[in-house]
């Protein structure tokens, strides 16, 4: 809306304005707008919801070190999600298709997880299945459009780092592939927030490598100079991403321990979500996977964990995923957190790696 008013109404006769034109200068004040959103507005949440007693429902099995989580507001990532909208809607160019797709599937995801939130206050949360199901559903959506408005020529290629022009051209094939990563990313997002501040924070840091990667796929001279996918349009993601970033960095201001609330699966799933078709736009699908790399090791214990005490009958973790291990152990949640944190930055910058050596 702003670049609309300040740029094509304004521009003409204050030559200030010129300046909305770049994108470096909105998603600037897009992070902003989202920061000081969320910390205006997040204690007159939770105050709302302590009075309507919405609050953490602590599994059984964690009750030994998360008891007193049991009076600590939930539902946190209506405030997250309203932030980044806001200030979407607000600096971003509302005519490229690329915003109106993730805004759509911040929404849709958005969605579920507040049901899921909802219905876990009346101690009747969704069935794996059921969320599962809910989640294929918004990826199959999102996954067809990709596939029949292709962003770029190269739509349906996956290339991979440190090669130079090799790919491999799934064709109707690429519909499952996203699929596949949308859901992975999702729920490897919503089984990493079990500590305060781990999971959060640890988007701020995957963001601001999309952040880097999207701004690179949009501008044709440096993707060439790169050799990655050129994405028209793309760049004007990193406004968006930018309203995460300020969202999720105003959000973690109360989600650090000791956290006074949590953001459950309207915020988790979303944020996953959301990173994971982000990479599929900007033609990152392969790298997602290190830039990630945290949530992959603690979506990956989970699974280990489960197929070992299927197959075997013994658990591999003391208790999975991977945080709750260490929890275990007798490692402070603090000491967790602030070591996860360092593994999701040295995973970041292992994924900037991939964008230079090939």
């Amino acid at each position: 809306m702003f670049y609309w008013l300040f740029y094509e109404v304004l521009y003409p006769d204050i030559s200030f304005f010129r300046v909305f034109k770049y994108i470096t200068t909105r998603a600037f004040c897009a992070s902003l707008c989202s920061l000081f959103f969320v910390l205006i507005f997040t204690p007159i949440f939770i105050n709302y919801l302590k009075k309507r007693g919405i609050c953490e429902r602590v599994k059984e099995e964690y009750l030994e070190n998360h008891i007193h989580k049991s009076t600590i507001p939930t539902m946190g990532g209506i405030i997250i999600l309203f932030a980044i909208i806001t200030s979407t809607l607000l600096f971003s160019r509302l005519d490229n298709r690329l915003i109106i797709l993730i805004l759509l599937v911040t929404i849709g995801f958005g969605l579920l997880g507040f049901l899921d939130d909802s219905l876990k206050t009346r101690k009747r949360p969704l069935k794996i299945r059921e969320k599962l199901s809910g989640e294929i559903g918004i990826a199959i959506l999102i996954s067809i459009y990709l596939f029949l408005y292709p962003l770029s020529p190269s739509s349906t290629n996956i290339a991979f780092p440190f090669t130079k022009g090799f790919f491999i051209n799934l064709g109707i094939f690429y519909i499952l592939f996203c699929i596949l990563v949308i859901v992975s990313s999702s729920n490897a997002v919503n089984l990493t927030d079990g500590l305060d501040g781990l999971a959060i924070g640890s988007c701020i840091f995957v963001c601001l490598g999309l952040i880097v990667m999207g701004y690179l796929a949009g501008h044709i001279k440096l993707a060439a100079y790169l050799k990655i996918s050129y994405v028209p349009q793309a760049g004007e993601l990193v406004v968006y991403l930018a309203s995460l970033l300020g969202a999720s960095l105003g959000f973690l201001w109360f989600n650090s321990h000791p956290a006074t609330i949590f953001m459950g699966d309207t915020g988790s799933l979303t944020l996953g979500g959301v990173m994971g078709t982000i990479a599929l736009v900007i033609k990152q699908e392969i790298p997602l996977i290190i830039l990630e790399g945290l949530f992959v090791l603690e979506a990956g214990s989970t699974l280990i964990q489960i197929i070992s005490f299927r197959i075997t009958g013994k658990k591999i973790f003391l208790m999975a995923p991977l945080h709750h291990h260490f929890e275990k152990k007798g490692w402070y949640e603090s000491k967790i957190v602030i070591r996860f944190w360092i593994i999701a930055i040295i995973f970041v910058l292992l994924s900037f790696v991939t964008l230079k050596i090939r």
